[in-house]
Protein backbone atom coordinates (compact mmCIF):
# COMPACT_ATOMS: atom_id res chain seq x y z
CA UNK A 1 0.00 0.00 0.00
CA UNK A 2 1.09 3.28 -1.09
CA UNK A 3 1.78 6.35 1.50
CA UNK A 4 -0.96 8.42 0.03
CA UNK A 5 -3.09 4.90 0.39
CA UNK A 6 -2.12 5.03 3.97
CA UNK A 7 -2.80 8.76 4.65
CA UNK A 8 -6.26 8.16 2.20
CA UNK A 9 -7.32 5.24 5.14
CA UNK A 10 -6.01 7.11 8.09
CA UNK A 11 -8.50 10.56 6.70
CA UNK A 12 -11.68 7.97 6.36
CA UNK A 13 -11.12 6.23 9.38
CA UNK A 14 -10.42 9.86 11.62
CA UNK A 15 -13.80 10.62 9.68
CA UNK A 16 -15.64 7.55 10.78
CA UNK A 17 -14.43 7.24 14.39
CA UNK A 18 -17.05 8.46 16.23
CA UNK A 19 -20.18 6.76 14.45
CA UNK A 20 -18.21 3.47 14.27
CA UNK A 21 -18.26 3.87 18.21
CA UNK A 22 -21.81 4.76 19.28
CA UNK A 23 -22.85 1.93 15.82
CA UNK A 24 -20.77 -0.64 18.38
CA UNK A 25 -22.08 1.08 21.65
CA UNK A 26 -25.83 0.68 20.18
CA UNK A 27 -24.87 -3.14 19.97
CA UNK A 28 -22.49 -3.88 23.02
CA UNK A 29 -22.89 -3.02 26.39
CA UNK A 30 -19.33 -3.42 27.50
CA UNK A 31 -16.94 -0.54 26.80
CA UNK A 32 -13.39 -2.39 26.48
CA UNK A 33 -15.44 -4.85 24.25
CA UNK A 34 -16.79 -2.00 22.34
CA UNK A 35 -12.79 -0.82 22.12
CA UNK A 36 -11.54 -4.24 20.75
CA UNK A 37 -14.19 -4.66 18.31
CA UNK A 38 -13.29 -1.20 16.96
CA UNK A 39 -9.81 -2.11 16.62
CA UNK A 40 -10.41 -5.73 15.27
CA UNK A 41 -12.75 -3.92 12.62
CA UNK A 42 -9.93 -1.37 11.57
CA UNK A 43 -7.72 -4.07 11.52
CA UNK A 44 -10.16 -6.17 9.04
CA UNK A 45 -10.93 -2.59 7.28
CA UNK A 46 -7.44 -2.50 6.45
CA UNK A 47 -6.68 -5.58 5.10
CA UNK A 48 -9.69 -5.62 3.12
CA UNK A 49 -9.13 -1.89 1.61
CA UNK A 50 -9.00 -3.21 -1.56
CA UNK A 51 -12.53 -4.87 -1.00
CA UNK A 52 -13.92 -1.53 -0.92
CA UNK A 53 -15.81 0.39 -3.33
CA UNK A 54 -14.44 4.89 -3.30
CA UNK A 55 -17.13 5.82 -5.56
CA UNK A 56 -19.51 4.84 -2.48
CA UNK A 57 -19.81 5.89 1.04
CA UNK A 58 -17.24 4.25 3.32
CA UNK A 59 -18.95 4.47 6.62
CA UNK A 60 -21.54 1.90 5.98
CA UNK A 61 -18.55 -1.01 4.38
CA UNK A 62 -17.07 -0.09 7.88
CA UNK A 63 -20.62 -0.55 9.66
CA UNK A 64 -20.76 -3.59 7.60
CA UNK A 65 -17.63 -5.40 8.81
CA UNK A 66 -18.12 -3.66 12.67
CA UNK A 67 -21.54 -5.56 12.45
CA UNK A 68 -20.31 -8.99 11.37
CA UNK A 69 -17.55 -8.75 14.16
CA UNK A 70 -20.08 -8.30 16.66
CA UNK A 71 -22.14 -11.22 15.63
CA UNK A 72 -19.05 -13.20 16.29
CA UNK A 73 -17.96 -11.74 19.54
CA UNK A 74 -21.71 -12.95 20.74
CA UNK A 75 -21.03 -15.94 19.30
CA UNK A 76 -17.62 -16.65 20.80
CA UNK A 77 -19.12 -15.91 24.30
CA UNK A 78 -22.20 -17.81 23.52
CA UNK A 79 -24.88 -14.88 24.13
CA UNK A 80 -27.45 -13.69 22.24
CA UNK A 81 -26.75 -10.05 21.07
CA UNK A 82 -27.83 -6.71 22.98
CA UNK A 83 -31.76 -7.56 22.97
CA UNK A 84 -32.47 -3.82 22.06
CA UNK A 85 -36.58 -3.53 20.09
CA UNK A 86 -35.71 -3.79 16.40
CA UNK A 87 -37.82 -0.59 16.01
CA UNK A 88 -34.85 1.31 17.65
CA UNK A 89 -31.88 -0.86 15.88
CA UNK A 90 -33.77 0.13 12.61
CA UNK A 91 -34.36 3.70 13.47
CA UNK A 92 -30.28 3.74 14.72
CA UNK A 93 -29.75 2.29 11.15
CA UNK A 94 -31.23 4.78 9.00
CA UNK A 95 -30.10 7.51 11.14
CA UNK A 96 -26.41 6.37 10.19
CA UNK A 97 -28.05 6.31 6.65
CA UNK A 98 -29.05 9.87 6.54
CA UNK A 99 -25.66 11.16 8.44
CA UNK A 100 -23.50 9.11 5.31
CA UNK A 101 -26.37 10.24 2.99
CA UNK A 102 -25.19 14.24 3.46
CA UNK A 103 -23.85 15.79 0.28
CA UNK A 104 -19.59 16.06 0.32
CA UNK A 105 -19.75 12.72 2.66
CA UNK A 106 -18.13 10.57 -0.06
CA UNK A 107 -14.74 10.48 -1.29
CA UNK A 108 -15.81 11.03 -4.41
CA UNK A 109 -17.34 14.36 -3.55
CA UNK A 110 -14.01 15.36 -1.77
CA UNK A 111 -11.64 14.62 -4.34
CA UNK A 112 -14.02 16.81 -6.60
CA UNK A 113 -13.72 19.57 -4.11
CA UNK A 114 -9.90 19.68 -3.34
CA UNK A 115 -9.96 19.61 -7.71
CA UNK A 116 -12.15 22.74 -7.58
CA UNK A 117 -9.90 24.25 -5.24
CA UNK A 118 -6.46 23.71 -7.10
CA UNK A 119 -7.78 24.95 -9.92
CA UNK A 120 -8.88 28.36 -8.27
CA UNK A 121 -4.99 28.52 -6.70
CA UNK A 122 -2.76 31.04 -7.92
CA UNK A 123 -1.14 29.38 -10.87
CA UNK A 124 2.43 30.03 -8.83
CA UNK A 125 0.89 28.59 -5.57
CA UNK A 126 -1.08 25.49 -7.92
CA UNK A 127 2.49 24.97 -9.12
CA UNK A 128 4.36 24.54 -5.97
CA UNK A 129 1.41 22.23 -4.64
CA UNK A 130 1.11 20.14 -7.84
CA UNK A 131 5.11 19.50 -7.85
CA UNK A 132 5.13 19.17 -3.77
CA UNK A 133 1.82 17.05 -3.37
CA UNK A 134 0.62 15.10 -6.83
CA UNK A 135 3.98 14.49 -8.38
CA UNK A 136 5.94 13.91 -4.83
CA UNK A 137 8.51 16.00 -6.04
CA UNK A 138 10.89 16.85 -3.04
CA UNK A 139 10.57 20.63 -1.91
CA UNK A 140 14.03 21.80 -3.37
CA UNK A 141 13.17 20.16 -6.72
CA UNK A 142 10.27 21.84 -7.05
CA UNK A 143 12.07 25.37 -6.04
CA UNK A 144 15.02 24.73 -8.51
CA UNK A 145 12.60 23.64 -11.26
CA UNK A 146 10.20 26.89 -10.65
CA UNK A 147 13.37 29.07 -10.31
CA UNK A 148 12.72 30.29 -6.74
CA UNK A 149 14.49 30.20 -3.29
CA UNK A 150 13.61 26.73 -0.80
CA UNK A 151 12.47 29.50 1.61
CA UNK A 152 10.19 31.16 -0.43
CA UNK A 153 8.48 27.25 -2.24
CA UNK A 154 7.86 26.70 1.57
CA UNK A 155 6.07 29.73 1.92
CA UNK A 156 4.22 29.12 -0.96
CA UNK A 157 3.26 25.87 -0.28
CA UNK A 158 2.07 27.14 3.57
CA UNK A 159 -0.13 30.13 1.82
CA UNK A 160 -1.53 27.23 -0.40
CA UNK A 161 -2.41 24.86 2.04
CA UNK A 162 -4.12 27.63 4.11
CA UNK A 163 -6.28 28.42 0.67
CA UNK A 164 -6.96 24.56 -0.02
CA UNK A 165 -8.25 24.43 3.83
CA UNK A 166 -10.69 27.88 3.36
CA UNK A 167 -11.85 26.84 0.33
CA UNK A 168 -12.43 22.97 1.17
CA UNK A 169 -14.20 24.12 4.27
CA UNK A 170 -16.53 26.45 1.97
CA UNK A 171 -17.30 23.59 0.10
CA UNK A 172 -18.13 21.40 3.42
CA UNK A 173 -15.33 18.80 2.27
CA UNK A 174 -13.31 19.97 5.57
CA UNK A 175 -14.66 20.07 8.99
CA UNK A 176 -14.38 23.84 10.10
CA UNK A 177 -12.70 23.11 13.46
CA UNK A 178 -9.89 20.95 10.85
CA UNK A 179 -6.78 22.01 12.03
CA UNK A 180 -5.35 24.59 9.96
CA UNK A 181 -1.97 23.87 8.44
Amino acid sequence: MSGREKRSFEILVRENTRILTVFLRSRVNDEAAVDDLFQETMLVAWKRLDDCDLSRPFGPWLRGIAHRLVMAHYRRQNRLPLALPDEVLELVDEHFENIQAQPGDTWDDKVAALHECLEALPENHRAVVQGRYLEDEPTKSVAERLGISLEACKKRLQRARAMLADCLKRKGALLAEAKQP
